[in-house]
């Protein structure tokens, strides 16, 4: 199985990213995912299922530690002509 996940760190700063969202960018960057696209207003890593689920556990653990907020997310079962 194959997932995707969008997923957002709050609070917002647009003026400088903040400790968590540079976590979450690490967290992901350094996963064995198959895709990762960090951006300022969300993000989006794609691969085999327990790839994304750990990279996920990772990722609430860690950003929530750094600081954040709030984490929004939404994980969606692809499958291998979705990309």
């Amino acid at each position: 199985m194959r997932l995707r996940v969008e997923f957002t760190t709050e609070p917002f700063d647009l003026d400088e990213a903040p400790a968590h969202a540079l976590v979450a960018r690490e967290v992901v960057e350094a996963a064995k995912l198959d895709a990762v696209d960090v951006g300022p207003f969300g993000n989006t890593v794609e691969g085999a299922a327990d790839a994304v689920l750990t990279a996920v556990d990772a990722l609430l653990r860690k950003t929530l530690e750094a600081g954040a907020t709030r984490v929004s997310l939404q994980v969606n079962v692809i499958g291998e002509g979705d990309r």
